[in-house]
């Protein structure tokens, strides 16, 4: 059974070395001793949240605190192919139990993105509010999968700042019922370098996976997005909710594209 993971802040963990020790404090040390009920001699990890992870054995419990002595310290590089789910505003909380899902399946980056048909509204002190607590689940998600990465929430977007991040990816593709191409195709083409940009280039390259609100993706938004370069994907013969149409998404990309 693999090790409870516990966060540090990113960089914390930089002058660790193994026998050295390292005392995590804060809410997460508080999780780890009065929820998690943590004692000394137990195994666990500790992440930065930034590619760092710290294997050691518990030294010390105290107040608000862990103290960790270091056996190894380990650097999970970033993939050089990474998956970035473009979810939009959802009514139910159903957009962030993609987020959360799309996390502990792998995702590298999340993108709120305001739809034209989203019924949720991020405007103002509500739209801080918002970013805050889907940065939190992701996190949490994050921490519950055991990852060294906490995939970054992304500023929130509308329609034209959908379009510039579109042009900018790699790969942006549309889950969309009235798509004729495969998902498991599209993505197939681009990673044998059949379509523009599969060849690859210098530096990390990034997928976009864009998932409209329940009543899904205006007409005007598909053409939009697709003059910008993006297409269209059929992902499955059956219409998903907006909760789960990024996280299959997800576990298709990673498999195909050899993530897995």
């Amino acid at each position: 059974m693999s090790n409870p993971v516990f966060f540090a802040a990113p960089g914390a963990l930089d002058q660790q070395v193994p026998g050295s020790q390292y005392v995590l404090q804060g809410a997460e040390a508080r999780h780890a001793v009065t929820v998690k009920r943590i004692s000394v001699g137990e195994s666990v990890d500790i992440a930065d949240g930034a590619g760092k992870r710290l294997t050691g054995t518990v030294a010390a419990v105290g107040h608000g605190e862990l103290t960790v002595e270091c056996a190894a310290l380990e650097t999970e590089e970033r993939p050089d192919l990474r998956l970035v789910l473009v979810q939009a505003l959802a009514k139910g909380d159903r957009d962030e139990l993609a987020a959360e899902t799309a996390t502990e399946l792998g995702i590298d980056a999340v993108i709120p993105w305001q739809s034209e048909r989203s019924i949720v509204r991020w405007k103002g002190e509500r739209a801080a509010k918002a970013h805050a607590k889907w940065q939190s689940v992701v996190t949490a998600a994050a921490k519950q999968a055991r990852r060294a990465w906490i995939p970054e929430v992304r500023a929130a977007v509308d329609g034209a700042g959908l379009q510039a991040a579109v042009s900018a990816a790699d790969l942006a593709i549309i889950l969309h019922e009235d798509a004729v191409r495969p998902l498991r195709a599209v993505l197939e083409s681009w990673r044998d370098g059949d379509s523009d940009g599969g060849t690859g280039g210098p530096g990390p390259r990034e997928i976009l996976l864009i998932v409209g609100p329940e009543g899904g993706i205006s007409p005007r938004e598909v053409t939009k997005l697709c003059s910008a370069g993006a297409v269209t994907a059929l992902l499955g013969h059956h219409v998903l909710r907006s909760s789960t149409a990024g996280p299959a998404a997800t576990v298709l990309a990673s498999d195909i594209l050899g993530r897995w």
